[in-house]
């Protein structure tokens, strides 16, 4: 894989037979693994975060959320004006 360490690729690996010991195709067991590694780098810093990478946690109010998730999200909805509204006012529009 991409830039990963040695023990990236061992943790793939791992994460990779674990799902394909639960039965899962290769395939999506591959999927997973390679998902769950990149997280684990975004989290620590290891890649770039980029403010396009999605909507936030759909569990979390949208108050909680980031300036960025809350555009994305409109921008997913086709919300119009939603490039110079502030947060508060895309909360807002979000609601409706």
């Amino acid at each position: 894989m991409p830039n990963w360490t040695a023990k990236q690729e061992r943790e793939y690996e791992h994460i990779k037979d674990s799902y394909r010991g639960r039965g899962r195709s290769g395939e999506k067991a591959a999927e997973i693994a390679a998902r769950t590694v990149n997280k684990q780098r975004r989290e620590h810093g290891e890649t770039p975060q980029h403010k396009t990478q999605g909507t936030g946690n759909p569990n979390r109010p949208l108050s909680e959320r980031t300036k960025a998730e809350l555009q994305n999200l409109a921008r997913s909805r086709q919300i119009a004006g939603r490039s110079r509204m502030n947060k508060a006012e895309l909360v807002k529009s979000l609601q409706h």
